[in-house]
Parts: C-alpha cells; sequence; structure tokens
C-alpha cells in the first residue's frame, strides 16, 4: 500500500509502499477514506513525542472502510463505515469498566504507538470495544475531522468542566480544537470569546459565531477577557499546550471557574510556571483532558445528525497524501483558518 512515511524528524515524508498491515484477531484492516492532518502529528514530526519511533507512519484523525475482518471480532463486517477514538482503549481493565478509556493502561494509539493513517490503509485492534458506525450520510472528511479535534473539545467541555448554557467560554487558540470548541459551545447555548493572536483567524471565528474576540498581540487578554465577560469566563479552553496561554487561560476565570487544559505540553512547555494564587484565591478548578471515550460517540453524532451543530467551517482544504509534508511543517508558524483533511491518497 501506498503511505507516507517519516524516516527523519523535521524531513518531508517519505512517499513509499509499504506492506499492507496484519488483521488483528481482535481488530479490523480499514481501507482509509480521509485522516485529519493536527498539531499533534507535528509533535511527532518535530521529534517531541517519545512514543515515535523511525520510521514511523503518523496520522491519527481517521474514518475508513471496514476491509478484512479479525476472527475475534463479533460486531462489524467488511463493507461497514466507522471512525476510531485516537485511544484505543481494552475495554476490560478497571478504567475502561469505570468509562474513562481515556486512562487505560495498555492504550493502543495509531500514529503514535503504531502506524498511523497516512497510508491507504490502516490496522485497528481492539475493534469491538473502539469503533463506532459513521451515518451514512456523513462526509468522511468531516468525520476524519472528529476524530482527536472534536472528540476532544466535546469531552472537555461536557464530560469535564460541565459548560452549560449562558456560561461563557474562553478559547485559547483557534486552531482545530479551538474551532471545534466555538461551534460545540454554541451549539449547547454558552457565550464564546475566542483568543488568538492571528486576525484571519479571529475574523473567521466571528463569522462563525464567535461573541467576542481578543487578539492576545495587542492586549493583555485576561483584562480583557474580564471586562467583556462582565468578571471573567466561567470555563477557559487552552488549545495550544504552551505556557503562556495556560497561565492567561487560568487569569482569565471568575470565582469558581473551570480551566480545560486541551493543548498538549511538549518540548520546553512540559514544565510551567502556573499562578497558583489566582487558583487558590479563585477556588479554581484545573482539568486534563485526552480524548474521548468511544461510548461518548453517540452524544455527538447525535448533535450532528439531528442539525445541532454544523462542523463543515473546520475544513479549510482537501489535500493528497503528498501534501502532507507541507501541512506539517506549517505549524512551525500561523496556520490559516480550518483544518487540512487528506482525502486524496493516490499522490
Amino acid at each position: 500500500m501506498r503511505a507516507a512515511v517519516l524516516t527523519k524528524f523535521r524531513a518531508p515524508l517519505e512517499l513509499a509502499s509499504v506492506p499492507d498491515p496484519d488483521c488483528p484477531e481482535d481488530g479490523v484492516v480499514l481501507k482509509v477514506l480521509a485522516c485529519g492532518v493536527c498539531r499533534s502529528d507535528w509533535h511527532s514530526w518535530t521529534g517531541s513525542d517519545p512514543d515515535v519511533s523511525l520510521p514511523h507512519v503518523p496520522g491519527h484523525e481517521y474514518c475508513g472502510v471496514v476491509e478484512e475482518v479479525g476472527a475475534r471480532v463479533t460486531r462489524w463486517r467488511r463493507g461497514d463505515r466507522v471512525i476510531a477514538p485516537f485511544i484505543l482503549a481494552c475495554g476490560q481493565c478497571p478504567a475502561c469498566a469505570a468509562g474513562n478509556q481515556t486512562t487505560c493502561p495498555t492504550q493502543v494509539i495509531p500514529g503514535f504507538t503504531h502506524p498511523g493513517a497516512f497510508a491507504e490503509r490502516i490496522a485497528v485492534p481492539r475493534a469491538d470495544h473502539n469503533l463506532t458506525a459513521l451515518p451514512e450520510a456523513m462526509d468522511p472528511a468531516l468525520a476524519a475531522a472528529l476524530g482527536c479535534r472534536v472528540t476532544t473539545a466535546w469531552h472537555g467541555l461536557t464530560g469535564r468542566a460541565a459548560l452549560q448554557p449562558g456560561e461563557w467560554l474562553a478559547v485559547f487558540g483557534s486552531g482545530g480544537v479551538g474551532l471545534s470548541a466555538l461551534l460545540l459551545a454554541k451549539a449547547i447555548g454558552a457565550r464564546v470569546v475566542m483568543v488568538d493572536v492571528v486576525e484571519d483567524k479571529l475574523a473567521h471565528a466571528s463569522a462563525h459565531g464567535a461573541d467576542a474576540t481578543v487578539n492576545a498581540s495587542t492586549c493583555d487578554a485576561p483584562d480583557a477577557i474580564r471586562e467583556i465577560t462582565g468578571g471573567g469566563a466561567h470555563v477557559a479552553v487552552e488549545a495550544l499546550g504552551i505556557a503562556e496561554t495556560t497561565v492567561s487561560a487560568l487569569k482569565c476565570l471568575r470565582k469558581l471557574g473551570r480551566m480545560v487544559q486541551i493543548g498538549m505540553p511538549a518540548g520546553k512547555h512540559i514544565q510551567m510556571t502556573l499562578p497558583m494564587d489566582a487558583v487558590y484565591s479563585g477556588q479554581l478548578a484545573l482539568y486534563g483532558t485526552r480524548g474521548m471515550p468511544a461510548w461518548r460517540y453517540p452524544s455527538l453524532l447525535s448533535l450532528i445528525e439531528a442539525g445541532q451543530v454544523d462542523l463543515t467551517p473546520l475544513i479549510a482544504r482537501r489535500v493528497a497524501l503528498s501534501d502532507a509534508s507541507a501541512e506539517l511543517a506549517a505549524f512551525d508558524g500561523p496556520t490559516p483558518p480550518g483544518v487540512a483533511v487528506i482525502t486524496d491518497f493516490a499522490r
């Protein structure tokens, strides 16, 4: 099969013919219909993720059609259109039994710990515990975007911070996760302030429902948010994984506010100095979140199918597999609004 292979950090991916994946006994092999290009893939590409060993096939936001089915799989058949969370849980340990599959101690993460979906096919183990059927009418490009950014935002807002209608949400970073958080929060009935340093992204957010925007390069973002919201946001989402925005996200909250760390801290941002005086005096809650359990997919898919949220503004570019290198390199600087999804695996 054709795949884009990472053979050297920060180098163009090598388009190569690699062996087709073997089908796991408890899994399936999918023909990949679409795969998003995510900032988390950029962490792999730069060598910041310790789970990645070279050579490696990136790609963790994918959907596909079942081509092969393992002997121990009972729920899926050839021809089924499915999506998988990027964290594949075992489904049997105490964490999984409690519904916390994203903390499964033996989790498998295609694109990081295992070969990913920058390829024509991907092997997906633990299929019965993780795959979810896609609605027939759903665009594969949109479905692929759900696999990380949208699902992580949905779980962060509803499964962790419990965002309520009428509350103010401040979103730091208006990339894929940030834009997802905006669209989902508006569907919930919240009011949203988007924070970025790129005017085009802020304009894009305004065009898609943001109640207010703040350019953090021209003002003190927490002060601006407190002014806009009449005392501070009820919930803040950090969607970049860097110290400056994490500090600002905490400082922008009103008393008893909740902050959700969605951005992945890596490199020099693994260790951060945080304003714990604000956490203490404001009696704030700080949540970490990563991915979404498979059992929560129906709540999100039902919202989309019912027309309560339109996520199509997420998709900015449909690209070929050969474009993946350029999309990854673009994360070194400010990126344009929206996300890129690989939909053409032939070139």
